[in-house]
């Protein structure tokens, strides 16, 4: 008997079963068995059975246990990957990370919109496997197409949002204290490196900062000699050239004028002739007279500076924290 079915011929044949042997039963009907025998082209059969596979390049989005998978291929290796992602807490740039140190041949890596404008790193997965988007690795672009889902109800929703704030609590409460930690090791590196990098300019502030108040004192002890030198000339004139009658009006002048100075000095600095506030701007205009010829970043100075100063006070928070939440006997040993 033969069969014709597609391209290929089928040939069945059928097959006895063994025979039992020695025993005067009466013979059971025999069962027929169809073995089927492929005869034909074997290439088209292969291209029939493979013409569903996934092209080597494409990127694919599947869910496996409610997390997306997403496969592409690696470009160094030439193999297909697999990368689970947790849309709640991985990002966009979290994502790319990854692709990087699975290939270190992967030199740039974005993801942009379909119409072409850039996602940024902080970009929750989830937001993003919402729509199409393009991935560009190495200056290639793939068009990845994400999997519709379907909308959910209201109540759906609802309870999605609270086991969604329910697990946030929980992972908070398990990994807190880790992230601490973590955080005040960070902090304490970086005011490492901030003291690393203000203590070539300290020394050379304080440098600055001696010659600058050398030149305020002696320009107060010049004022300091200039106003004796006044009043030991007026009293010369007043007594052993002049008399006081004549040297009257003088002095009124001289008062005047004086005056006349204060008032000028207030309208050009905004500010109230004391003796201190004086004495602060004359030290301020020598030292950036100093700073610029010794080559005295001021700005890079006070911006290191206000870093040192944030990062100390994070530092006092989380160990503040950390000290709330240390049990008992630790804080006895602290003690």
């Amino acid at each position: 008997m033969m069969l014709r079915r597609g391209p290929w011929p089928w040939r069945v044949r059928l097959l006895p079963t063994p025979r039992t042997l020695g025993r005067a039963y009466p013979r059971p009907p025999m069962p027929q068995i169809l073995c089927v025998k492929l005869c034909g082209n074997l290439k088209y059969y292969q291209s029939n059975l493979y013409s569903t596979v996934v092209p080597p390049d494409e990127i694919t989005v599947n869910y496996r246990h409610g997390l997306p998978l997403i496969t592409l291929t690696l470009p160094s290796r030439k193999e297909r990957c697999q990368f689970v992602v947790k849309p709640m807490l991985s990002t966009v740039g979290s994502f790319l990370q990854d692709l990087q140190n699975e290939d270190k041949g992967i030199k740039t890596a974005a993801i942009f919109t379909a119409d072409g404008s850039e996602i940024a790193a902080s970009t929750l997965m989830e937001v993003l496997l919402m729509n199409d988007f393009k991935l560009v690795i190495n200056k290639i672009t793939y068009d990845v197409q994400c999997p519709k889902k379907e909308k959910l109800s209201r109540e759906q929703t609802t309870e999605m949002e609270n086991m969604k704030s329910l697990v946030h609590r929980l992972f908070t409460a398990l990994h807190l204290e880790e992230f601490q930690k973590k955080r005040e090791h960070h902090l304490l590196e970086k005011i490492d490196y901030l003291k690393g990098q203000l203590q070539p300019l300290e020394q050379m502030k304080a440098k600055i900062e001696d010659r600058s108040e050398a030149k305020t004192s002696g320009l107060l002890w010049a004022g300091l000699a200039v106003l004796s030198v006044q009043g030991g000339a007026m009293a010369w004139l007043t007594w052993w050239v002049y008399s006081w009658d004549i040297m009257e009006p003088v002095t009124y002048f001289i008062t005047f004028a004086n005056s006349m100075v204060f008032f000028a000095y207030f309208i050009v600095t905004r500010q109230d002739y004391t003796y201190s506030a004086v004495k602060s701007r004359q030290f301020l205009h020598f030292f950036h007279k100093k700073s610029k010829q010794q080559h005295f970043d001021v700005v890079q100075y006070n911006q290191l500076k206000e870093d040192l100063a944030k990062a100390t006070e994070a530092l006092r928070r989380v160990r503040h924290s950390l000290y709330l939440q240390m049990p008992v006997e630790e804080l006895n040993e602290k003690k």
